[in-house]
């Protein structure tokens, strides 16, 4: 596997990072450099993903029982694989609570997406999901790449445009088209499905951006290297659901945030479950906080490979 398999190159600059324009965590703006890079013209497939774990024996952490010792105050029986599966409400609810729409699903892992019945069929070119921030990082060392910073996967996203709202320009949806894998309608309870897909799409599904490089928006977020800073304080955090294991796990400190007690690193993109009234994190700016044990059924990662 070499640098330029499935990559695209980008080329360094200069540009205006983050927005004023939708949620208080995504200014002040900066002006930020980033050197020239190689990065994956999609997200990590289910494929991809299945070779790297037929090469190494790598085991998800989705995959493996969480030792009570490190989660203090665990409920009973959490102590079981699995992961976090969205489930769409029977009924209209309010959006201040993600435990309406997420189940933690024993048996649910990157080949089990959406729990143990479920499998890979058909799903092969779709992002991988169920991976921690850690199953990320070690596809990345295999594959001789290593996650994006926060900069270089915003660079990346805007594809060449300074200053816009959504990786194509100022309307999410120019002249009625789909641009990206977002939720249309009323989240959680109706999606009209205007972009034809309900949950995961194919990788290269939509079109690629001013740069060649595809899904850069919804469908998956997308780990980086950073650990989170908060630039100003979030007023909601609308894609985070409580430990639903219950306790808090005592292990890898965040040390830009000693007093969160646990690690918590930068995911971009927004997901398929993105929507005009929940979450309008679906453009190149926005930015998400996610725990680096947490695992679900809209997170994904791409690799870069610095020159």
């Amino acid at each position: 596997m070499t640098a330029h398999d499935g990559m695209i190159r980008i080329e360094g600059g200069e540009f205006t990072m983050g927005s004023l324009a939708f949620y208080p965590e995504e200014g002040p703006l900066a002006r930020v450099r980033v050197a020239s890079f190689w990065i994956d013209e999609t997200p990590v497939t289910n494929a991809q993903f299945a070779a790297f774990v037929t090469a190494t024996g790598h085991v998800t952490m989705a995959e493996i029982a969480p030792d009570p010792k490190d989660y203090p105050g665990m409920l009973p029986g959490m102590d079981q694989p699995g992961s976090l599966v969205f489930q769409k409400s029977a009924v209209p609810v309010g959006t201040d609570d993600p435990s309406r729409w997420w189940s933690f699903a024993f048996g649910a892992d990157w080949r089990h997406p959406y729990g143990p019945a479920s499998s890979l069929d058909g799903l092969e070119d779709h992002p991988v999901v169920h991976v921690a921030w850690s199953d990320a990082a070690a596809y990345a060392k295999w594959a001789g790449k290593e996650l994006p910073t926060e900069a270089e996967w915003e660079f990346t996203a805007r594809g060449g445009l300074e200053g816009k709202d959504y990786a194509w320009g100022d309307e999410l949806a120019p002249d009625g088209a789909m641009m990206a894998n977002y939720w249309q309608g009323l989240f959680p309870f109706a999606n009209t499905l205007e972009d034809g897909w309900e949950r995961t799409s194919p990788v290269s599904a939509f079109p690629p951006n001013g740069y060649g490089v595809y899904d850069m928006i919804g469908n998956v977020w997308e780990w980086t290297a950073d650990w989170w800073q908060e630039h100003r304080n979030k007023t909601s955090d609308c894609c985070v659901v409580a430990n639903p294991r219950g306790g808090t796990l005592n292990t890898s400190f965040d040390p830009a945030q000693p007093r969160v007690r646990i690690g918590r690193k930068v995911m971009k993109g927004g997901s398929h479950l993105c929507a005009a009234n929940y979450c309008q994190r679906y453009r190149p700016a926005a930015r998400h906080a996610e725990m680096i044990d947490t695992s679900t059924s809209h997170i994904g990662f791409r690799c870069i490979k610095r020159l």
